[in-house]
């Protein structure tokens, strides 16, 4: 192992040696620059940026064939570094292949929106095509940048290239000398949504709107972060001003649809939509809007025809391939199954547009029972999509253990009824694909319940008691707890109630299924010491097989790798035990395979732990129409189906890491079995 870590430092390029070579770029000095680079080439260096500036060089000694070489092995190893397919456009420009060097800058624009020589080619390429409109906007982006501070594009570029922390404080550092930046303060807004700070990403934009109503794309992204933090109806509300403002913008049209979806007024959205998508010159993206509205309703074969319009129009969007798989009864057909495999080889899409497909690809298969295939293409989007995330099944460890730690037996007694008195909520949690979209459906079928969606408001308060962290700072929460009195207590709990009835109609009880929430029970009955849990258990292997082969919208991010999710299932079996040995009767485990196979006896038993009356409706589920958003919204509209329960059993052969993990220091017991 040591001879391997010096032999991979060998072969790396130092900083000194990239800094060198620039500046040997910037006298011009090309033989030279050409010379080092190749060096660091034949000794095995893979560096991002040697093969970037590598092509440079071959493009500036007019080698094009050399430079695009170049650009194929960048591409490899960073295949959504913007700079990278910049430098594409240049050579293709360079090479008298102008309609090449559009696609490759509009690619570049797209991954980092902060490239101002890309935006002016764009801007020329464009109109030398014949293609105004397009020019016209290209042209507008690039005076934009340039009439904004050097800082500025910067902190633009650092953003799209990940580097968020970084750009933060060059962000942060400019508004202290420039307090009333508009674009600096939309800038670090958008910041703050990236690294989920949604608070204040929201008083930023707030205040940017205030000084100057008029700053259009400040109110764009107000809008997003809005719907971010399920504020729907005052999203609604800004998206209004912004089409009132834009009277036929797509980018305004496309808001206001999607906030009328957010709010339930599908028909508006839907002629928002079908207008849209017959004046845009590609309507992928609108497509799939619709797709999405049409599916939340229960349309089916109208969301499965808008999906498939999306892929006619983009065939390298993957994320329309997934949704068409992601409606779990639907399937795909042959010539579908070879455009996917087509597009994914053909290695030019976006690591985003490969794992979904990989997704999707996993799906078609299973589906046909090549289950070995299928495994390979759920392997490799899983792999795709955890090289992006810097989750640590460590730091999650310490989370579960923080937590029990704080809560026991004394404090919960020390705390017991401090918070808000109110029984409205129900909070359904546990892990994804458990069967929590299930239990909400029984429950919303029943006269005196809401059904509402996974709210964000537990997470969001968990955020504001911590405070704003600096990184590797140990978390305030739960022990800020502890600093509290009564009355805090109580009104945490009426904060909760009040931002969370914008979802509620006339019931007197709700249901909250942000599945994550089972870590933060103690919170939960300490400001709601009236409220009760259900916890939806599904057995171990079957349940973390099923969140393995599923592509979140966003958050779960243990679930793509077969290690962490079985560290995570453990994890959350335990915490589970500690709060169901602090909170006796307010906490109650439901598992699926008992809902499956014995329907109404624990229809029954959920309805009398909330003190509700039995309705047969609870048992006819699938008849109550309702708007739906999760991954199982297709299968709820059924009749019960025993049909998913065993299916990790084709994958078997390959889940021996999987279960592995799930036994850990212990085994399982009865209802929390790993099979």
């Amino acid at each position: 192992m040591a001879n391997q870590h010096r032999e991979k430092e060998h072969r790396a390029a130092q900083p000194g040696e990239l800094k060198q070579i620039e500046a040997l770029l910037k006298q011009q000095r090309l033989v030279p620059a050409s010379e080092k680079l190749e060096a660091l080439v034949s000794r095995g260096c893979d560096h991002q940026q040697v093969y970037y500036l590598l092509a440079v060089v071959r493009r500036l000694q007019h080698q094009f064939d050399d430079a695009f070489e170049a650009l194929e092995s960048l591409r490899k190893v960073a295949p959504e570094y913007a700079r990278g397919w910049q430098e594409l456009g240049h050579c293709r420009r360079d090479a008298g292949l102008p309609d090449k060097a559009i696609e490759a800058y509009e690619r570049a624009v797209a991954l980092n929106p902060g490239l101002m020589a890309s935006w002016r080619f764009l801007s020329e390429a464009q109109r030398a095509a014949g293609a105004k409109e397009r020019a016209e906007i290209a042209e507008a982006n690039f005076r934009r940048l340039q009439k904004l501070p050097r800082e500025l594009v910067s902190v633009t570029s650092m953003m799209h290239e990940g580097q968020l922390y970084k750009a933060e404080k060059l962000c942060r550092h400019f508004l202290q000398n420039n307090p009333h930046h508009l674009e600096a303060m939309r800038l670090l807004a958008a910041i703050g949504s990236l690294l989920h700070i949604y608070d204040d990403a929201e008083f930023l934009l707030e205040s940017a709107l205030e000084i100057d109503p008029d700053f259009d794309r400040a109110r764009i992204d107000y809008v997003k972060v809005l719907h971010k933090r399920q504020r729907f109806e005052q999203a609604f509300k800004e998206a209004e001003t912004l089409r009132r403002r834009l009277p036929g913008n797509p980018a305004a049209e496309l808001a206001y649809a999607n906030q009328c979806s957010a709010v339930g007024q599908y028909t508006q959205a839907l002629q928002v939509l079908d207008d849209l998508s017959s004046r845009v010159d590609n309507p992928a993206n609108v497509e799939m809007l619709r797709g999405h509205a049409l599916k939340t309703i229960g349309e089916h074969d109208r969301a499965v025809a808008a999906y498939r319009a999306a892929c006619r129009a983009r065939p390298g969007l993957g994320d329309a391939w997934w949704s068409l798989a992601n409606m779990k009864t639907f399937s795909f057909g042959d010539d579908e199954i070879a455009r996917m495999q087509d597009r994914l080889e053909a290695g030019d899409l976006t690591r985003v547009d490969q794992y979904h497909l990989c997704f999707a690809l996993g799906k078609a298969l299973e589906d046909r029972a090549e289950f070995a295939s299928a495994f390979d293409f759920y392997a490799r989007g899983n792999r795709l999509k955890h090289q992006e995330l810097r989750y640590s099944a460590d730091r999650m460890q310490a989370d579960f253990d923080r937590q029990k730690a704080f809560f026991t037996p004394e404090r919960v007694e020390h705390l017991s009824g401090l918070g808000a008195p109110d029984c409205d909520p129900v909070f359904i949690v546990g892990l994804p694909r458990a069967g929590s979209t299930l239990v909400e459906q029984i429950l919303a079928s029943h006269s005196q319940v809401d059904g509402t969606l996974e709210l964000p408001n537990i997470l969001a308060m968990v955020h504001r008691l911590n405070g704003r962290l600096q990184r590797d700072q140990q978390p305030r929460y739960p022990a800020v707890l502890d600093e509290m009195d009564a009355a805090d207590l109580a009104a945490l709990g009426r904060r909760y109630l009040d931002e969370t009835r914008v979802h509620r109609q006339q019931a007197p009880r709700f249901t909250d299924k942000m599945p994550n929430n089972f870590r933060h029970i103690g919170l939960i009955l300490t400001v709601l010491p009236n409220a009760r849990i259900i916890d939806a258990r599904r057995s171990a292997m079957a349940c973390c097989f099923s969140g393995f082969k599923q592509l979140f919208a966003e958050g779960q991010e243990f679930s793509y790798d077969l290690d962490d999710l079985g560290r995570y299932y453990r994890g959350y079996v335990d915490l589970m035990d500690h709060w169901e040995s602090l909170y006796p009767g307010r906490v109650i485990r439901v598992d699926y395979e008992q809902v499956v196979d014995d329907l109404e006896p624990q229809v029954r038993r959920m309805l009398d732990f909330l003190e509700l009356p039995f309705e047969s409706a609870c048992v006819e589920f699938h008849r109550t129409r309702r708007s739906v958003r999760t991954a199982s919204s297709e299968q709820v509209r059924q009749p019960i189906y025993r049909s998913g329960i065993e299916q990790w059993r084709n994958f078997e052969p390959w889940l021996g890491q999987l279960k592995r993990s799930l036994v850990g220091p212990k085994r399982f017991t009865q209802g929390s079995r790993s099979d």
